[in-house]
């Protein structure tokens, strides 16, 4: 009994995954879109939460990425509670998978998906066949699971330990709400501990009000690793994840209240459309084994998408008092944050699709870090006097890059081990090398700023026309960079001949200055500190320039080197 049930939770927890990884990758490019074009309507942030759910087969992985990208500044607090409440909506599709009455091909379904996956060379349909393996697998699991409950009716030990849960009073439904809670923060998937509860029901030996209880603690236990994904994030992704938290809790709250109705209210739905009530229909009294489990399944099905759904349409209308309570909750910090950098979480890699999307948002921010970077240098170096503060506000930045950069890599080293169609592999590799570009940027800006530094600490000065055609080159590098940056965060192709000629000019400009100050050096005596100095600086912008058009090319390939 304890090795069919352990061998088919087994089982259904690998078709979930292989279930979510064929999805994901069929429906890769629409995935990423949805996450990236969710804009402040609350409507279409639910829609596009529900969507991906749909996909991942998990909330709990949709709302620990929803808290990473809202960590990382990409998304904001109304978008990712939007977000969030739609999850809860999706992750309730599951139970409405397990209704349908193909259990016994289960086995059969595995087996052909299964010589699909493995002889199809082929991306699509061999992820199409990963999806519909992964479903066979659950139906073959839950079977097995069924068969491992099944002789837990006829002992009387198992009855009596679950009749102490059993939701027959406002105690004995809170007891029930809190083991699902645990056992969903165990398992740490409120899908798996779905197809236990759906198991334990459909056999008969625990009856539909403590399946229905259960449920309810499932949608709290999902909660608790979204809490744990927010510890060190900034204020509003914990902002998020109190959402998630506060959302799940108070909906449980109030329809634990009503349980009563609310189960009645379920089961003249469910006895409406199959003829039967969960309520009182037994195992000893149904007409076969099969309808009841289709009977049972379906009201804890509708139970969960019930509750959410209706949790949903309450909250949606007061978005924006429960925004000020989160402000509440979670203040404000009184000096500005520093971006947290270890927040790209494991789970990505369940997701690829998702963990790929959340990478990118770091990767702009690297890019908009240098942008930053190569602003305050043209402050620093051409406006007057030093600002300390200054100095080692850029300094730190382009050690936060490094950082950034390492980490950025691990993560996407750890997703390209995993299963992944060719499409989010080569956007892995695209974003490693723009991450090397950016990170190498920032060590040629840190010694443009050093040697600035230096000049002015020694007291050395360049003639004023010469500090002009610096500065001009400054702001020509500055605004290629800037362009580029901004294409790759927009997602727009920056156009070839404005990206080339930016290249060009650049290129071309350093040359002449070069030149010019060759030229100086032949007619009058220079200081050969001053001439190291800037000799080093029209490299090490060349070498930025370099670094931004490999930046280009890697997003918009084309046929001209960066030299």
């Amino acid at each position: 009994m304890a090795m069919a049930a352990i061998g088919g939770l087994g089982i259904f927890m690998l078709g979930m995954k292989y279930m979510s990884e064929g999805m994901q990758a069929v429906a890769g490019n629409s995935l990423r879109r949805m996450i990236s074009l969710v804009t402040t309507n609350r409507v279409t942030a639910t829609g596009a939460g529900t969507a991906v759910t749909l996909l991942v087969q998990s909330s709990t992985i949709t709302t620990v990425i929803v808290v990473g990208l809202v960590n990382a500044g990409l998304m904001q607090l109304p978008q990712a509670m939007g977000v969030i409440m739609g999850a809860n909506i999706g992750t309730t599709i599951t139970g409405w998978i397990l209704i349908l009455k193909i259990g016994e091909y289960g086995l059969p379904i595995l087996g052909v998906a299964a010589l699909v996956y493995l002889f199809s060379k082929k991306d699509k349909p061999r992820f199409i066949a990963m999806a519909v393996m992964g479903l066979g697998m659950i139906f073959f699991g839950l079977e097995l699971m069924k068969e491992g409950f099944a002789p837990m009716r006829d002992i009387p030990a198992f009855v009596e330990a679950f009749a102490w849960f059993e939701a027959t009073s406002y105690l004995g439904v809170l007891k029930c709400v809190v083991l699902g809670a645990v056992l969903t923060f165990m398992v740490q998937s409120s899908s798996a501990t779905l197809g236990i509860t759906i198991g334990l029901a459909a056999t008969g030996v625990i009856p539909f009000t403590t399946a229905a209880a259960l449920v309810l603690g499932e949608n709290i236990g999902t909660t608790i690793t979204v809490m744990i994904a927010s510890v060190g994030a900034n204020t509003a992704a914990k902002r998020s994840a109190y959402a998630h938290v506060l959302f799940n809790v108070f909906g449980v709250f109030w329809i634990t209240l009503i349980f009563a109705w609310y189960i009645q209210l379920v089961a003249g739905i469910i006895q409406g459309v199959h003829g039967a009530d969960p309520l009182t229909l037994t195992f000893e009294t149904a007409p076969d084994p099969i309808q009841f489990g289709a009977v049972i399944t379906a009201g804890i099905a509708l139970t969960h998408t019930l509750f959410n759904v209706t949790n949903t349409a309450l909250f949606l209308p007061f978005l924006g008092p429960f925004a000020k309570l989160l402000r509440r909750i979670v203040p404000d910090p009184g000096v500005k944050e520093v971006r947290h950098l270890k927040h790209l979480d494991s789970r990505g890699v369940d997701a690829p699709v998702l963990g790929v999307e959340q990478s990118r948002g770091e990767v702009v921010q690297m890019g908009l870090g240098t942008v930053k970077m190569i602003d305050w240098i043209r402050q620093l170096g051409f406006n007057g006097p030093q600002d300390e503060r200054l100095i080692q506000k850029t300094f730190h930045r382009e050690e936060v890059l490094d950082n950034v950069q390492q980490e950025i890599m691990a993560f996407l080293t750890d997703l390209l081990d995993a299963t992944v169609p060719h499409a989010i592999a080569d956007e892995a590799k695209t974003q490693l090398r723009i991450a090397h570009e950016y990170e190498s940027m920032s060590d040629r800006l840190a010694s443009i700023l050093r040697a600035y530094l230096k000049l002015k600490k020694l007291k050395l000065e360049l003639p004023a026309p010469q500090q002009e055609e610096l500065r001009e080159l400054h702001d020509m590098v500055a605004e290629f960079l800037r362009e580029v940056t901004e294409a790759y965060q927009q997602r727009r192709a920056l156009d070839s001949a404005t990206a080339q000629s930016m290249n060009s000019t650049i290129t071309r400009r350093i040359k002449e200055l070069r030149n010019d100050h060759l030229q100086r050096m032949m007619e009058s005596p220079i200081d050969p500190t001053l001439s190291l100095l800037l000799t080093g600086v029209l490299t090490d912008y060349r070498r930025v320039r370099a670094h931004t058009m490999n930046i280009y090319e890697a997003t918009a390939p084309i046929s001209v080197g960066s030299d």
